[in-house]
C-alpha cells in the first residue's frame, strides 16, 4: 500500500472552498486559553467545512504564530468572527434558526452517541478548558451534549471533543457528501 501523495489526494484550494458548500454547523469557542486547541479547531473546522467559527471572550484570534502553527492555513480557509460575548453570539444565532448546543457536563445533557439532531442548522459551544461553557450560556442554549467517557478522567481536550463531535455530527446529518 503506497501512501498518496499531497497532489494526489485532490484537495481543493482555499477559493474553492470559500466557493464550496459549507456544512450546516456553527462552532463557538468560549474563553479558549490555549492558542494549540484554537488552531487545531480551525483544523478540524476546514477538513469538515464548517459554516463558522466564532471566538468568544479571551480566545485568541488569528494572526497568531501558535494558532496559525496548529491550523496550518485554515485560518484562511475557515470563516470566523471575533466577539467578547458568547452569550450575545448565542442569541443571534438562535435568532437566525440555530439550535444551540453546549458540550457540557450538565442536567439533562444528552449523550452524543444518541443524540440525534432535529434540524440542519446547529451550533455548537466549546468551553474553556478549568471552568468549560459559562453558566449564562448554558442556559441560554437548548440543549447539551456530552460525550461519554468511561476512564477516570472528569474531560477531553477541546480539540479532541470538537474532533469527536463535529466527526458526529457530520456522519449524522450529512447524507450529500
Amino acid at each position: 500500500m503506497k501512501k498518496l501523495s499531497l497532489d494526489e489526494l485532490n484537495r481543493i484550494n482555499i477559493d474553492q472552498f470559500k466557493e464550496a458548500k459549507k456544512f450546516p454547523l456553527v462552532v463557538i469557542l468560549d474563553n479558549i486559553r490555549s492558542m494549540h486547541n484554537i488552531g487545531a479547531v480551525f483544523r478540524t473546522g476546514d477538513a469538515f467545512r464548517i459554516e463558522k467559527l466564532y471566538l468568544c471572550g479571551i480566545t485568541a484570534t488569528p494572526p497568531d504564530k501558535e494558532i496559525t502553527k496548529t491550523a496550518i492555513g485554515a485560518t484562511e480557509s475557515v470563516d470566523w468572527e471575533y466577539n467578547k460575548s458568547t452569550l450575545e453570539v448565542v442569541e443571534k444565532l438562535k435568532t437566525e434558526g440555530y439550535k444551540t448546543y453546549a458540550l457540557e457536563q450538565c442536567e439533562n445533557a444528552e449523550q452524543l452517541d444518541t443524540f440525534q439532531p432535529d434540524q440542519d442548522k446547529i451550533a455548537v459551544i466549546f468551553g474553556n478548558e478549568v471552568k468549560g461553557v459559562q453558566q449564562d450560556v448554558v442556559d441560554a442554549c437548548e440543549g447539551a451534549i456530552e460525550i461519554p467517557q468511561y476512564g477516570t478522567k472528569h474531560s477531553l481536550n477541546i480539540s479532541v471533543s470538537a474532533g469527536i463531535l463535529i466527526w458526529d455530527l457530520f456522519l449524522k446529518q450529512n447524507e450529500d457528501w
